[in-house]
């Protein structure tokens, strides 16, 4: 049976006019906001069944420490979360505890900052994490901690994982604060 013109035009896939794609493309970078993607579930959560009790040993800060330092030069994706792939910032953080401590956290810098616990700046130790105001908003951006002043983290300027010290004027005026994730 041979299809009339009218049947192709009621078949045919729709697209979206070039007015139309505004609205969308605008709600899907507000979804991408905030360094990284929509959070996904915890996977496991130290400590408690509840994310805003999620704790880490302080025995895995080492194991963080050098699986962050592994991703030295890896290139910078929005929203990744995939060393092979790229990795944003709070991508970066969630790879490297999910790996090193078998934590699941959300893909989201400032929903991070919120299931951590705030740590003086003099208090800092390896594997914690610091958070800074980058993009106007509150824990925009997020780095794993090294010691000595220093911390790694996924910079979209020059698109690789790199270490940067927390007295670079640029990420000194933007310091937030510490936060961590290990129980003492």
């Amino acid at each position: 049976m041979a299809r009339s013109p009218s049947d192709w035009k009621r078949d045919r896939p729709r697209v979206l006019r070039p007015a139309a794609r505004g609205p969308l493309v605008a709600v899907l970078v507000s979804l991408l906001a905030g360094c990284g993607t929509a959070p996904s579930a915890p996977r496991h959560e130290a400590g408690s069944s509840r994310a805003s009790s999620l704790r880490v040993e302080r025995a895995r800060a080492q194991e963080i420490v050098l699986r962050t330092l592994a991703l030295i030069d890896t290139g910078y994706v929005f929203g990744g979360s995939n060393p092979e792939a790229g990795l944003d910032c709070s991508g970066m953080v969630v790879h490297v505890f999910e790996q090193a401590a078998g934590v699941r956290l959300p893909h989201n810098a400032a929903q991070i900052a919120r299931l951590a616990q705030p740590v003086e700046r003099e208090r800092l130790g390896p594997g914690d994490l610091v958070f800074f105001n980058t993009r106007g908003f509150a824990a925009s951006h997020v780095g794993i901690y090294l010691g000595d002043g220093r911390f790694v983290h996924a910079p979209s300027s020059r698109g690789r994982v790199r270490i940067e010290n927390m007295d670079n004027r640029y990420f000194a005026a933007r310091f937030e604060g510490g936060r961590t994730l290990f129980v003492d």
